[in-house]
């Protein structure tokens, strides 16, 4: 078994509890929906409402991504702490021999006007697929990040 971590943070002059309304909801998928339409063709929503057990199938464009779609699951939904953590739980790199792919995205506090947007990618692989590793990349979390900033900062909340 295999495993590693990935991580991505990005400073934004915005409060973090701005940042958790869009983070913490469902608005975020809507957002990455719009915004990411050469990569991600459709977003539906399977069943929940956003908190924990919340899950979502990601429809690719074909060709850009190893896979055509998945399913993730809210496995974590911390308003407090302001951190979400999704699993895959259907398809994508479940079948590419992951047996673990969870994303954790925590908004950290700077200050009063400004907070941290902390991507986290955690994996397991099982051995006979190691080589599937070197597709696990944070650039997506860091686009949506900047995707994030962006609509934040351009509009009020």
């Amino acid at each position: 078994m295999i495993s590693g971590q990935l991580s991505h943070e990005l400073e934004v002059k915005v409060p973090a509890s701005q940042v958790w309304e869009l983070y913490g909801t469902l608005r975020l998928a809507k957002l990455v929906e719009e915004q990411l339409s050469s990569t991600i063709q459709k977003i539906d929503l399977v069943e929940g409402d956003g908190g924990v057990g919340t899950i979502l199938h990601l429809i690719f464009v074909p060709g850009a991504a190893s896979y055509s779609d998945y399913k993730e699951k809210f496995t974590k939904v911390d308003n407090e702490n302001r951190v979400k953590e999704a699993e895959v739980v259907e398809g994508g790199y479940l079948e590419l021999g992951f047996s673990l792919y969870r994303v954790r995205l925590e908004i950290i506090e700077k200050d009063d006007h400004s907070s941290i947007i902390k991507s986290t990618i955690e994996y397991e692989l099982n051995d006979d697929s190691a080589a599937n590793a070197s597709i696990v990349s944070v650039d997506s979390l860091a686009a949506i990040s900047l995707i994030a900033q962006n609509h934040l900062t351009n509009t009020k909340l």
